[in-house]
């Protein structure tokens, strides 16, 4: 049993751990969403000659009416950009690197405050998490010793705190996922995307929230799984001691019956026949020589 119990602490352990590490992996990084924008192409210039519109005259000239021959998605450029839930980033189209910007400044009004929501429950299923990892180690430090109590304690608490962690995280992922698609539609015109798709950032988060869920029916299960061992083994050992019990008492009330009999056998002996009272003697004060000699004389 306590072998058995020790593995189910180790697997949801272990768990945990990888939830919390996908969860701060994909709080911190930007790649939730990632796609391509179509921004103007820039005007060429000594130093930039590709990806630009080249007008072939001098542009210093104000009397010069300049044309461009592109026409539809020829005129634009076409940049990466990946965001996060804290920054978007996106490739910068006049110099070598990223340009990155405050997702929450580019989110819409009405939808700062559900992206506020999501990021205090982000960190609070981060919190949720730690605190059930630590309780975890705890009930694995004392599946290794007696104390039982403590352990099934420690593992209801810990289960406890993983479904809450796993149930805030749903609800941020999904509040986050709400805000980027209406970002998408009502966000600056210079930022929003020309197509996008879900990055490995979104997919750790939610494999997060799996292996969250994962330890939280691991440890419900071993919790349940010690309760049940423990009242049949107590229902048991209680049957044989009950049992043993009585045992014990059939044998002392069959050997004290049995000595009280030997005890109390009696012997009784006949008075004269004019006396008319008879009286008895217990066997072990009778002499049964002495009889035998009274029967004797009696019959001559």
């Amino acid at each position: 049993m306590k072998t058995t119990r020790k593995c189910r602490a180790l697997l949801s352990v272990s768990m945990n751990l990888l939830a919390l590490f996908f969860s701060i992996t994909a709080f911190i990084t930007t790649y939730w969403c990632v796609g391509t924008q179509r921004v103007p192409k820039p005007k060429c210039t000594k130093l930039r000659t590709h990806n630009c519109i080249d007008y072939g005259v001098n542009e210093t000239d104000p009397k010069v009416v300049v044309y461009s021959w592109e026409t539809g998605d020829d005129r634009f450029l076409f940049r990466q950009f990946h965001t996060g839930i804290w920054f978007s980033c996106a490739e910068n189209i006049h110099d070598e690197g990223e340009k990155c910007r405050s997702f929450i400044d580019l989110a819409p009004a009405s939808e700062r405050g559900v992206l506020w929501l999501s990021v205090v429950s982000e960190m609070l299923y981060i919190v949720l998490l730690i605190v059930g990892f630590s309780l975890m180690c705890l009930e694995l430090v004392h599946s290794s010793t007696s104390n039982m109590i403590d352990g099934l304690k420690l593992n209801a608490f810990a289960a406890i705190f993983t479904v809450l962690s796993g149930l805030l995280g749903m609800v941020a992922h999904m509040m986050y996922t709400q805000v980027f698609q209406v970002t998408v539609t009502l966000g600056p015109a210079d930022w929003r995307p020309y197509n996008w798709d879900y990055g490995w950032s979104f997919c750790m988060a939610w494999a997060s929230f799996t292996c969250c869920m994962g330890a939280s029916v691991t440890t419900l299960n071993s919790y349940t799984k010690t309760v049940i061992e423990f009242r049949h083994k107590r229902k048991t050992f209680v049957q044989s001691i009950r049992k043993e019990q009585a045992r014990e008492a059939l044998g002392y009330y069959r050997d004290h019956s049995l000595h009280s009999i030997c005890q109390t056998v009696e012997v009784y002996t006949q008075t004269p026949y004019s006396s008319g009272i008879r009286t008895h003697v217990p066997a072990s004060s009778l002499d049964l020589s002495e009889v035998s000699e009274t029967l004797g004389e009696d019959q001559c």
